[in-house]
C-alpha cells in the first residue's frame, strides 16, 4: 500500500503555535520534506523531533517531486513543512500534491498557522469573500495585467511582500486602484512586535518611506464597492450618446420598447426622456 503526504504547518513566529498533533505526526513519519532544511532544523530541534530530513522547494520540486512519490508508493509516509505556515499556499507544495492526486496517493492537511488567514482576521477589512495573490509577478507585463484584475475586484483582496519592496508596490497599488483606497499592512504576525497598520494607500506610502518596515508583510487591500462599480458602469454609458447607447441594445435583438427602458434605467433618467430624445434626433 502506498504510504500518506501529511501537509503540516509550522508557525509563522511564535512557537507556540505548533500543534500538539503535528508534533506527534513528525515524529511519527518516516521522512520530513521541508523547504529549507537549515531553518527547518531548528524548529524540530527544539520540539525533540528526530525523524531523517530531505529538502524540496522551489528549485527542485518537479525531480525531487517525482522522487518523494516513488517513496510514497514505497509505502513511506512523509511529512511537508514549509519555513512557516501552511505548505501548498504560495510555495512549492502544491505541486507536490498534484503529483500525488494523479498517482492516486493519499494526501491530508494538518492545520494550523497561515500568514493570510491570520492577517485577513485582524485587518479590520471584510472577510466573507477574499482574493489571494500572494506575491505580484515580477514579469512587469504579467505584473501589469494582474494589477489591472484587481483594479474591479470587490472582494477584499490579500497580497504577501518583502519589505524591501513594500514602498514601491504601494506605489502601484495606489496609481491603478486610487490612492485612496483602504489598506492594512500586517508584520511580525504572532511575533512580539506585530502590527496592523491601517491607512489608506496613499497614506501608507508615506508612512513607510518615513519607517522602513522590517520583516515580511502580509497586504489586506479593500476590494471596489459596489457603489464604485456601478458609477464606473453609469460612467461608460454615458461616455456614449442616447443613440449609441440604444442601437447596443437593439443589435442584441431586443424590442425597442425594453431598448428604450434599459437605456433609461443605465443612465438614470426615465424612459420618457430617452424616448423624447430619440424623437427629436429623428
Amino acid at each position: 500500500m502506498s504510504g500518506i503526504l501529511y501537509l503540516c504547518a509550522t508557525p509563522i513566529g511564535n512557537l507556540e503555535d505548533m500543534t500538539f498533533r503535528v508534533i506527534r505526526t513528525l515524529k511519527e513519519v518516516d521522512l520530513i520534506a521541508a523547504e529549507d532544511t537549515r531553518n527547518s532544523i531548528k524548529l524540530l530541534n527544539h520540539f525533540e523531533i528526530h525523524t531523517p530530513m530531505t529538502s524540496y522547494h522551489e528549485y527542485n520540486k518537479i525531480e525531487k517531486g517525482r522522487k518523494l512519490v516513488e517513496k510514497l508508493q514505497e509505502g513511506m509516509n512523509i511529512a511537508l513543512i514549509t519555513d512557516a505556515g501552511t505548505p501548498g499556499i504560495s510555495d512549492p507544495g502544491e505541486e507536490l500534491v498534484k503529483m500525488c492526486r494523479e498517482e492516486g496517493i493519499t494526501v491530508t492537511s494538518l492545520p494550523g498557522a497561515c500568514a493570510c488567514i491570520t492577517a485577513l482576521t485582524i485587518s479590520g477589512m471584510p472577510t466573507r469573500r477574499f482574493a489571494f495573490e500572494a506575491f505580484l509577478p515580477q514579469d512587469k507585463k504579467e505584473r501589469q495585467q494582474i494589477l489591472s484584475e484587481m483594479k474591479e475586484e470587490t472582494r477584499t483582496i490579500i497580497l504577501y511582500e518583502a519589505p524591501h519592496r513594500l514602498v514601491k508596490t504601494i506605489k502601484e497599488l495606489a496609481e491603478t486602484l486610487g490612492g485612496d483606497r483602504k489598506i492594512t499592512i500586517c508584520r511580525e504576525l504572532t511575533k512580539k512586535h506585530e502590527t496592523a497598520y491601517m491607512d489608506t494607500l496613499d497614506g501608507a506610502c508615506r508612512f513607510y518611506e518615513e519607517n522602513p518596515p522590517k520583516g515580511e508583510c502580509v497586504l489586506v487591500l479593500e476590494g471596489k464597492s459596489r457603489e464604485e462599480m456601478e458609477e464606473a458602469k453609469k460612467a461608460r454609458w454615458l461616455a456614449l450618446s442616447v443613440e449609441e447607447h440604444f442601437q447596443i441594445y437593439l443589435d442584441q435583438g431586443l424590442e425597442k420598447k425594453e431598448a428604450m427602458k434599459r437605456t433609461a434605467k443605465d443612465r438614470g433618467v426615465s424612459k420618457r426622456d430617452i424616448y423624447q430624445k430619440l424623437i427629436r434626433k429623428n
